[in-house]
């Protein structure tokens, strides 16, 4: 197994939508078995909402359902858990990288270090994933398109790191 945290601040609008669209790729890779994807926020003010209206509205224009999401803070058991930790900016990096116990470090990473530059809407020079909270419509747009981006870099990390693991075996 692989397992994928996904983290913003409060984990209404960026870390779900990563999550939710990692999860499509994951589940039409057929990985679905083996790998674990989920979110949390590194401020619980909303622990127990859904997903934000907006986010949902556009992540269900692209085929990703948010339904059944549920907001959580990050866990100091989360950084046990998972193989990746990834902030959606500078400012939760920053958290998760304060909070974590030294073993977990190298496992909080900026979720843009997977873009692939080779896609248009897509560039390594996009170092974060801006949040879209106080902004308009377009500014989930562009924020899911950032998520596409890096999923597909992401998934092609996860993928390596699965085949790594049966190797071993």
């Amino acid at each position: 197994m692989v397992r994928v945290l996904f983290v913003c601040m409060g984990n209404i609008c960026r870390s779900p939508t990563a999550a939710g669209v990692f999860r499509a790729l994951v589940e039409r890779e057929g990985l679905a078995d083996r790998v674990v994807v989920d979110s949390a926020g590194t401020h619980a003010y909303h622990a127990g909402e859904g997903a934000d209206r907006r986010a949902r509205l556009t992540a269900a224009k692209r085929g990703i359902d948010l339904g059944d999401h549920v907001a959580r803070g990050v866990r100091s058991a989360d950084f046990d858990a998972f193989d990746f930790i990834l902030a959606m900016d500078r400012d939760n990096f920053a958290e998760l990288v304060g909070r974590a116990p030294a073993a977990a470090r190298s496992r909080i990473r900026l979720f843009m270090e997977f873009a692939q530059p080779a896609e248009p809407a897509c560039s390594r020079a996009i170092a974060e994933v801006p949040d879209p909270y106080y902004g308009g419509p377009d500014g989930f747009d562009h924020v899911l398109d950032l998520i596409e981006c890096a999923s597909a870099g992401l998934l092609t990390e996860v993928s390596r790191r699965l085949r790594a693991r049966t190797a071993e075996r």
